[in-house]
């Protein structure tokens, strides 16, 4: 029977064989662990086949990050939550969930610009990554464009397979970039194309009521919205602009500091009446003449 260790370069080998690189970072160190633990088999393979599994989900997600597309930026730790009305916060909280991937229900969202659809799409995207999800992001002028260039070499087909794997694809701003009537047709194409068997995730700034500005035919655009809308989550964004609050705020900040700038000693004079203590009474010895305090002699 071997020593421990005589086994590590062995164990070493077959642990890069088997591909298995967490173990082969820990084993040793959990190894001395169990012994000094007095641990048993079965605890000392759970705890570092634990470390494989948890290095592996790592990896897997920050490769489908990048895979995704998605802006990192726009997470769901720095989205203000408490902008919006109480139902979509709560359609949200559920959205979270991933469930409405498996019923391949679509969520489409609506609202002016800046009201952070955008980002809000993006941060569920994220967490959907998270959950172990595969998820494309798109701006829908640039994805139109990659179709138009797949139908142009008669690869439509295969652009459209390669799309299916992902379980959700968020197409970012439908509408604001008026497109050709060839350029709308591709994008129902793959709307079409995607209905119940993948879920589309939607941004745009028009109400469906102007869609027909988007697909140019009103029965295109009545065909587009009912496969959207049939199995589909919708959020109504109607809130003011982020960008216009925050640029808003930083205004009024300066207009502060401007003010304070033109009358410097405002602040200070504050400061000093706090400071200065109240005048004292006159003593019994003391009278008020030409303004000034004289002691009587």
């Amino acid at each position: 029977m071997k020593q421990a260790g005589e086994l590590s370069l062995p164990l070493l080998e077959m642990l890069k064989e088997l591909h298995l690189p967490a173990v082969r970072e820990c084993f040793s160190g959990q190894a001395e662990i169990a012994r000094r633990e007095s641990l048993s088999y079965e605890q000392y393979l759970y705890d570092f086949l634990q470390q494989e599994c948890d290095a592996r989900r790592n990896s897997r997600t920050a490769r489908l990050l990048h895979e995704s597309q998605l802006p990192q930026e726009k997470s769901l730790e720095v989205f203000d939550r408490k902008r919006l009305p109480q139902k979509i916060s709560s359609q949200v909280g559920v959205l979270l969930d991933g469930s409405f991937l498996s019923r391949k229900e679509n969520v489409l969202a609506f609202g002016n610009p800046g009201s952070g659809k955008t980002h809000l799409l993006c941060a569920i995207g994220q967490e959907l990554i998270y959950q172990g999800h595969r998820v494309l992001f798109q701006p829908c002028s640039l994805l139109v464009q990659k179709l138009l260039i797949a139908k142009r070499d008669l690869k439509l087909q295969n652009i459209l397979k390669s799309l299916a794997k992902y379980d959700a694809l968020i197409i970012d701003d439908i509408g604001y970039v008026q497109q050709s009537r060839e350029e709308m047709e591709v994008l129902f194409t793959l709307l079409a194309y995607r209905y119940e068997r993948g879920s589309v995730m939607i941004t745009s700034n028009l109400p469906f009521s102007q869609w027909e500005r988007i697909f140019k035919d009103p029965m295109t655009t009545a065909a587009a919205i009912d496969r959207l809308v049939h199995h589909s989550v919708i959020l109504e964004l109607n809130l003011q602009s982020y960008r216009l609050e925050q640029s808003k705020k930083v205004m009024k900040e300066k207009q502060r500091g401007d003010n304070f700038g033109m009358f410097p000693g405002l602040i200070p004079l504050r400061l000093r009446l706090h400071s200065i203590s109240p005048r004292k009474k006159p003593s019994a010895g003391m009278t008020k003449q030409n303004g000034m305090h004289k002691i009587l002699s």
